[in-house]
């Protein structure tokens, strides 16, 4: 079974290399002299120390990541120098069909989920090529990919000077295109509304190109005698500081709120919370340099979930508003 290229509008991203990590993708003995080994996202060179300790490992290593068209390293550039020093010629491998472009992308997240960490630079600069590549990509499918934040992406597009990559809308995380100006579709649904009353706020948001959500928004802002589109300020405001929040605090005050504390669903979330909420600094230990990588990956990981987490309640929150 060969893999193909992953497609913008499939559900199940962001993470093409989710399926090689799961072994969905069948793995097949390479001969390592046709492999190349210019693929990937780091640019730092890895100790020669980190390949003898792999070169000593006794237990079977996941599969290296090839680029079939290119035979090209995405993922496993390491393993393969290991295998080499260790005198053999053939390495387990799982295939990559999709274009070049693709093939990165899965090189960044793949290197970016597991291993060695990318340094920051070489992250921001997967962030940007990515950004050039799939232009239509949200901020926040990238920093999934590359292991930034959603701003931080963002920033990057920001200094772009490709103006494909300043298009009107993103994919995001789901596969679904959103506008990044709804203006247009919501007076466009707005005189679908009228023209037919009847019609089904889902055809009116497929036909606008926005989300029902936003149709129903429409709607209820025509049915006010207000505009469609919101007025927005012509000057924006200068930011504030946002004091660094007290966890502490914020528990005592959970704790407290009858809507959390007298309901079982309530105080299941309560002891979740309890027990995931980080307070004061990282513990000063000494970290095997073997050990870095796997922390490191760790790290970004729940950092990466919470934030997500963020996002989801933080969307609630705007919809109670």
């Amino acid at each position: 079974m060969q893999n193909q290229g992953f497609d913008c509008d499939r559900q199940d991203l962001p993470s093409p290399w989710r399926a090689y990590q799961a072994g969905v993708v069948p793995a097949e003995m390479v001969p390592i002299n046709r492999l190349r080994l210019g693929a990937s996202p780091r640019t730092d060179d890895v100790s020669a120390e980190h390949i003898r300790v792999l070169a000593r490992v006794t237990v079977p290593m996941p599969p290296i990541i090839v680029h079939r068209g290119t035979m090209c390293v995405l993922d496993g550039v390491q393993r393969v120098r290991a295998a080499t020093l260790s005198a053999r010629d053939h390495i387990e491998a799982q295939f990559f069909d999709g274009d070049e472009n693709d093939a990165f992308v899965l090189a960044v997240e793949a290197n970016t989920a597991h291993g060695l960490p990318l340094s920051v630079a070489d992250r921001k600069a997967a962030a940007a090529r990515i950004i050039v590549t799939h232009p239509t990509r949200s901020d926040r499918w990238i920093a999934v990919i590359s292991g930034l934040t959603a701003s931080t992406v963002g920033e990057i597009r920001r200094c772009s000077t490709v103006e494909a990559a300043r298009s009107n809308a993103r994919v995001g995380r789901d596969g679904r295109t959103r506008p990044l100006d709804s203006s247009q579709g919501r007076r466009l649904a707005g005189k679908l509304m009228r023209a037919d009353p009847d019609r089904s706020l889902r055809d009116i948001a497929k036909a606008a190109g926005i989300a029902p959500s936003t149709v129903l928004d429409v709607r209820n802002r025509i049915s006010c005698g207000e505009d469609p589109v919101p007025t927005r300020r012509s000057v924006p405001l200068p930011r504030r500081p946002v004091a660094e929040p007290d966890p502490l605090a914020i528990m005592r005050t959970l704790c407290k709120d009858p809507s959390l504390r007298l309901t079982e669903a309530g105080r299941t979330l309560l002891r979740w919370l309890d027990a995931h909420t980080v307070t004061g600094d990282a513990p000063a230990v000494d970290v095997p340099a073997h050990c870095a990588g796997s922390i490191a990956a760790l790290a970004r990981h729940n950092a990466r979930f919470w934030s997500e987490f963020g996002d989801r309640v933080s969307d609630l929150d705007d919809q109670y508003k």
